[in-house]
């Protein structure tokens, strides 16, 4: 019975209106994003600076093009975001322009932002859907293709995406040090008591945890506010200055535009023609049940969605430091660390060569690397390679590590008696710090 009420809602028709809205702004968002990031400067640092990618499992082929074959790359990526915007030859820009993304994502681990990932899975999403099919140049040029309604299982689905977002953000903060001990969000105040107006609050110790309660309370529920219409103004409102705060304070790119503008989709689906006092459309009827490829897809896809972010619970350990199970899981802003690797190459003779990870790595690169254990033991295994092809015997790949946590003192990561090259397990993983994390207070 229940089922049956959930399907008949599923393909009862609802206004085009907010799908359409959506793919305009996410076009938009997505153009102006990339020239944004083509203007700061970052493809050199990214693309053409390293000498070496860290690599996701089976995707070690993905290479960059030249410097300025990325830069072509990039300026391709934004016309496909506009023509997406316009809704022109949308089906190939969309499935061009996500492929182009993901693209950019692969070549190396350390590229890896939540936020990218979302772009991803919101071009999959809009790649089903026929957003294209009102308020399009696509409609324009075939009138064939022109709809004014859509089954409601079209919004639910970017609507779902949009949720699953912030729901696993807020579960990933339910942590003693995030909502025990305001960790890392004390260290990170602290360093920005400049700041106009709320500066002088961010040094109190009581301060950072109240924030840490609040981003997590607001995570968890807001999908409900949202969803609720006699809350969804305030909530929307509460999304803009959330986020609108967030991106102030921290350097997390386009993420605040993006679920800003993003969970306009909780609206009322005929909210873009109520905002902009358009005609009203005649909305009546069910739609036909989708192909069974459709649902098989769908359904394949919200599972994973479900899944992945809940991968780390079976595995052992705390993924904010062993990192198992971190990516693609919506960890946002939920831990600080801090770290130094040094490996050492065992070589015949009983000799012993020290290698610092700079040797390989640009300062970004480093960085991440040095508290992402799966990382430590690739460039590890590279390292080995490298020796091995200038001809000297290797006989181990050791790793000397002092990593840090949401602030407590720096402990070694990786056992240095294990070769990280032979090394079957992740047991020459070592337990995270012991006990609470510091609090700074700073009085002015």
């Amino acid at each position: 019975m229940i089922v049956e009420r959930i399907r008949a809602r599923a393909l009862t028709r609802v206004d085009i209106a907010s799908l359409a809205a959506f793919r305009v702004i996410f076009g938009g968002v997505m153009f102006f994003g990339i020239l944004r990031f083509i203007a700061t400067g970052w493809i050199e640092p990214m693309y053409g600076e390293p000498t070496w990618f860290f690599k996701y499992p089976g995707f070690a082929w993905v290479e960059p093009w030249s410097v300025p074959g990325m830069y072509v790359h990039y300026g391709v990526l934004a016309l496909l975001a506009l023509l997406i915007a316009l809704g022109l030859f949308y089906r190939v820009a969309i499935v061009l322009f996500t492929l182009g993304f993901l693209y950019t994502q692969l070549i190396d681990v350390t590229n890896y932002l939540n936020h990218h990932y979302l772009v991803v899975l919101l071009g999959l999403v809009l790649a089903l859907l026929p957003a294209n099919a009102a308020w399009s140049f696509d409609a324009r040029r075939q009138p064939s293709i022109a709809r004014t309604t859509i089954p409601a299982w079209f919004v639910w689905l970017l609507r779902f995406q949009i949720g699953v977002v912030y729901v696993f953000a807020g579960l990933a903060k339910a942590k003693i040090d995030w909502l025990g001990y305001g960790q890392p969000l004390n260290l990170w105040l602290a360093a920005r008591t400049e700041t106009p107006i709320l500066g002088g609050l961010f040094g109190e110790p009581w301060f950072a945890l109240a924030l840490s309660w609040a981003g997590f309370a607001f995570d968890t529920t807001i999908v409900v506010w949202l969803s609720w219409a006699r809350t969804r103004i305030a909530a929307y409102v509460t999304v803009i200055m959330f986020h609108g705060l967030t991106g102030y304070l921290f350097n997390i790119g386009m993420f605040p535009l993006i679920m800003t503008s993003s969970a306009l989709i909780f609206f009322s689906p005929s909210w873009p023609r109520r905002l902009f006092r358009l005609p009203a459309v005649e909305v009546k009827g069910r739609a036909d049940a989708p192909r069974r490829w459709v649902i098989a897809t769908v359904a394949a896809f919200v599972i994973i969605q479900l899944a992945l972010p809940l991968r780390h619970l079976v595995l052992p350990g705390n993924v904010v430091w062993n990192e198992r199970g971190i990516r693609f899981a919506w960890h946002v802003l939920i831990r600080e660390k801090h770290g130094a690797v040094t490996f050492i190459a065992e070589l015949g003779d009983n000799k012993q060569l020290e290698i610092p990870a700079h040797n390989y790595l640009t300062p970004r690169q480093e960085r991440e690397m040095s508290g992402q254990p799966d990382l430590i033991v690739q460039l590890a295994h590279h390292i080995a390679a490298d020796l091995r092809a200038k001809g000297y015997p290797v006989v181990a790949i050791r790793a000397r590590t002092q990593v840090s946590l949401n602030g407590r003192a720096p402990v070694p990561m990786i056992d240095p008696s294990i070769d990280l090259v032979t090394a079957a397990t992740d047991r020459w993983i070592l337990p995270e710090p012991p006990g609470p994390p510091p609090h700074v207070t700073v009085r002015k």
